[in-house]
């Protein structure tokens, strides 16, 4: 357990190293890196929210059918638990998805803005007075 943290603290240190380098090198531009997550994301949002729809609801519906069914009072109360937590649960993945979509163009935005440092270094050139 005490190696494998050590793996990750040598490893969290390698990439922290690298991403200085990279910064103080210039070397990185960050467009480059970020355009197609920001792509992929935009993407997947549509189907994603579909897909949390049905599938929350299918969930739902048979907690549902589960706390309708049950017949103890301590069973019922459990189900009832469940329902409630489902339902909890599935509202905030569907706002969060929503709130991702609706604040995708304001992220993109200060990314750009203050992500978008490539400092590359410029050439200098020698000036001869004749």
């Amino acid at each position: 357990m005490n190696n494998k943290k050590n793996k990750m603290r040598v490893l969290l240190l390698v990439m922290i190293g690298a991403a200085m380098l990279c910064s103080v090198a210039g070397a990185v531009d960050f467009e480059q890196v970020s355009k197609p997550i920001v792509n992929l994301i935009n993407s997947i949002l549509y189907p994603l929210l579909f897909i949390v729809g049905a599938g929350g609801s299918i969930y739902c519906v048979t907690l549902g059918v589960k706390y309708a069914k049950a017949e103890e009072p301590q069973e019922r109360e459990k189900q009832k638990t469940h329902l409630k937590n489902a339902i909890i649960g599935f509202v905030l993945i569907f706002i969060l998805i929503v709130a991702l979509k609706i604040l995708m163009p304001q992220m993109i935005e200060w990314m750009e803005t203050t992500g978008n440092v490539t400092t590359t270094p410029t050439p200098t050139t020698a000036t001869t007075n004749p």
